[in-house]
């Protein structure tokens, strides 16, 4: 089968489509024929030797976690699916899943049944993103009715779930993000919107309840600020680097929470935002799809941290 292989650490250039062996189904796995997969900061951070390049551990590996796709067959035990099955799934996030490849394999509930709305492409461009938003949300964030939730980068691939789901949620959503793409985040369910490259947020944002935030410190200094807008006892979920020593001191000084993130595979979740998805309750933004032989490009696209929703590779006729 093809496959973006990359043999050692570095920029976009190390990707490069090879011929490898197609895996096998194992007990309770699933063998998926991928028709799309989803792009994510943190493929292309593994690929320079960050994001999770310390699970996979030294190249050669293969990228990708977000997979749509056909069941193409099923090892001993599965009862949920049968081949022929159209799913989409976040594989063994965050060990190996090979997801830019023609087939993946991996347990059977780590997947769900695609929306039977969408396209592939559009498909695979939900997992990661969304299970993050919905994780951080629903189970971290445990976030209600009435409350006030702040999410920064709203138009990015996890930030325009967010504003989905905390809307579905009942809450009141404020979101920072640049004046080009407040009337689509308005249509998506913001309340509130914060152009970050004309307003300090902290000056146009108070009392809320729950920042989820998908910058992190290392963009000036946004997990810090961030505490300034929190009510007594609010939480501040850290997505992209964790909770540092220091802004957990900041956050215990200032009677606020702090709590760092990591995205699990969740099949039952994907079962649920497959629903809001078909239900027309949530929408999926992808600005552009590449073959798979242009997975360079997509990664330079990405890094551009100009992007609109996802992007996403398509293999294709396979």
């Amino acid at each position: 089968m093809r496959a973006v292989v990359q043999h050692e650490l570095g920029g976009s250039e190390v990707l490069r489509v090879e011929q490898i062996a197609r895996p096998e189904p194992l007990p309770t796995e699933i063998l998926v024929r991928v028709r799309a997969a989803g792009v994510n900061p943190v493929d292309w951070k593994t690929r320079a030797g960050n994001g999770m390049a310390g699970v996979l551990g030294e190249p050669p590996f293969v990228l990708g976690w977000d997979v749509s796709g056909v069941v193409e067959q099923v090892g001993f035990g599965v009862t949920t699916v049968k081949p022929g099955d159209e799913v989409y799934g976040m594989p063994w996030f965050p060990r190996a899943a090979g997801g830019y490849a023609e087939y993946v394999t991996a347990p059977s509930r780590q997947f769900a049944r695609k929306p039977a709305t969408i396209s592939h492409e559009q498909a695979a461009a939900v997992p990661l993103a969304a299970l993050t938003a919905w994780q951080a949300l629903v189970d971290t964030a445990d976030v209600q009715r009435g409350q006030r939730v702040l999410i920064h980068a709203a138009a990015g691939g996890v930030g325009h779930f967010a504003v989905q789901f905390a809307k579905h949620l009942g809450a009141h959503v404020i979101g920072t993000a640049s004046s080009r793409h407040h009337d689509w985040l308005t249509k998506l369910g913001a309340d509130a919107l914060v152009d970050y490259t004309a307003v300090r947020f902290e000056d146009a944002v108070r009392d809320v309840d729950v920042v989820i935030d998908l910058v992190g410190d290392a963009h000036d200094d946004t997990s810090t600020r961030s505490l300034n807008v929190l009510r007594p006892n609010g939480l501040l979920v850290a997505i992209p680097a964790g909770v540092s020593a220091e802004l957990a001191a900041a956050a215990e000084a200032k009677g606020l929470r702090v709590s760092a993130f990591l995205v699990e595979p969740d099949g039952t979740a994907l079962t649920r935002i497959a629903g809001l998805i078909d239900a027309g309750e949530v929408s999926v933004e992808v600005e552009a799809a590449f073959p798979l032989e242009q997975a360079a490009a997509a990664h330079t696209r990405g890094e551009s941290d100009r992007t609109r929703g996802k992007l996403v590779l398509t293999m294709g006729e396979n």
